[in-house]
């Protein structure tokens, strides 16, 4: 375990993109934090990704088999990481993984990750290709 308090195999895949306090007026009645607070956060870092790689407008078009494995709690920094998986002509798949450092601590926990489907529009909202990446 490292002094962070994750384990080699436990580190962040991707790019830090977005970084945020757990406030509570973003809480459920148990006192956690809503999922959908942390999947906006993460639609949120995906989109910035997909702006990167597409060098424009991008709209979110699916979401693939997103599992919560640990609550986020008022408090927790919230730090979401993205890294682009594939390019097609007009869509992107971007791996976005949500991380918590619990309040107080150096504990750092993976809490969710999914894969975030953009598409690459043009100013009239219609379809535009993406830029391939690069060869390697």
């Amino acid at each position: 375990m490292t002094e962070s308090g994750v384990t080699p195999a436990e580190e962040p895949c991707g790019t830090l993109t977005v970084r945020t306090i757990a406030m509570p007026a973003d809480t459920n009645a148990n006192g956690d934090i809503f999922g959908g607070w942390v999947m906006s956060r993460m639609d949120q870092a995906g989109g910035i990704a997909g702006v990167d790689r597409a060098q424009g407008r991008v709209v979110t078009v699916a979401v693939e088999a997103m599992t919560f494995i640990r609550p986020v709690k008022v408090g927790d920094v919230l730090s979401v990481y993205t890294s682009v998986k594939s390019v097609g002509r007009t869509s992107m798949k971007i791996q976005v993984e949500a991380w918590a450092r619990r309040f107080r601590t150096t504990l750092h926990e993976k809490v969710t990750d999914a894969t975030f489907t953009f598409v690459a529009i043009d100013d009239d909202g219609k379809p535009r290709p993406v830029p391939p990446l690069p060869a390697g």
